[in-house]
């Protein structure tokens, strides 16, 4: 799978934000995972390469899902939340990922 080449400057812009939560915590200690929120046009290899490139660690897989934005009322008007596309990558046994900041 490696030896697919991806544009470096794409790859920099397929992880949007590290999800921070309680199920994202639990999932993490559970099953090596850490989970991202992705473009939504991001396809698997894409997010494989950009964790093995921004992060220096080895992935053994990557599930996706879709989240719907949900409609929300903000007074009178009516707004809605935008769509999201979640990553949650599995890590090789061993490799740890660190996005609290904090030196170990």
């Amino acid at each position: 799978m490696s030896t697919l080449k991806f544009d470096e400057g794409r790859l920099m812009q397929v992880l949007v934000a590290p999800i921070v939560s309680e199920k994202a915590t639990m999932v993490a200690e559970k099953s090596n995972a850490v989970t991202f929120k992705v473009l939504q046009n991001a396809t698997k290899p894409e997010i494989k390469a950009a964790v093995e490139l921004m992060f220096k660690v080895e992935v053994k897989g990557v599930s996706v899902v879709n989240t719907k934005g949900k409609t929300k009322r903000f007074g009178k008007t009516v707004g809605r939340r935008d769509n999201v596309r979640k990553a949650y990558v599995t890590l090789q046994a061993g490799q740890e990922l660190n996005l609290s900041g904090e030196a170990a």
